[in-house]
């Protein structure tokens, strides 16, 4: 572990090859494993597992019970609601072909990358190899089967596009080629159903 200023609970279980960013805070019963790299102002919730080579950005919050596996990256400014899972089994199985535990050599790891300022609900589970929009917002209780595009909204099983959010979360209207929140002034252009932030 580096020598860098954070704070970890404990009862925290931190690998030695970990990264820890400064003023992360690690809290009750998490763990995380080797080599994993989480960036500065990071909130690591109560007994969440963050998995070896994982990488988190800066200023990311992960709540209670969440569990992160081999695989997983997350930009900056991402949030990880309670109880999620970001998975990375393709085809998952106790044992091989032949009933023998399963070893690296019969794994194909999927990866998940999360872009900056997403949130993931409560609940919510992301199957791999998938990728979460900027600013994504993914409604509590849902499965991601698929990719979601930078400020959609989404939820369901499987989860579907239900509209698109501005960062600060107010609807975003795609029926205008551009359109400016109410909330917050930001300005957003619409082509092909696809939003991108002009301010």
């Amino acid at each position: 572990m580096n020598s860098q200023k954070y704070y970890l609970h404990p009862t925290a279980e931190v690998s030695s090859d970990a990264k820890i960013g400064n003023n992360t805070k690690i809290w009750h019963q998490a763990q995380v494993r080797e080599f994993a790299h989480i960036g500065k102002n990071c909130v690591i919730a109560k007994n969440v597992y963050i998995d070896h080579h994982v990488t988190l950005g800066n200023n990311c919050r992960i709540q209670n019970n969440s569990s992160l596996y081999f695989g997983s990256t997350l930009k900056d400014n991402v949030f990880i609601g309670p109880h999620v899972v970001l998975a990375n089994d393709h085809l998952p199985r106790a044992v091989n072909s032949q009933n023998k535990p399963k070893s690296p050599s019969d794994w194909t790891v999927g990866n998940i990358k999360i872009e900056s300022g997403a949130s993931i609900g409560a609940g919510s589970v992301i199957v791999p190899s998938f990728n979460i929009g900027r600013y994504a917002l993914i409604g509590a209780g849902s499965v991601v089967t698929k990719d979601v595009p930078d400020f959609a909204l989404v939820y369901g099983n499987p989860a579907k596009i239900h509209g698109y959010v501005c960062i600060c979360t107010e609807k975003i209207d795609i029926s205008k080629g551009q359109f400016t929140c109410p909330k917050c002034q930001r300005r957003y252009q619409i082509t092909h159903s696809k939003v991108n932030l002009l301010i």
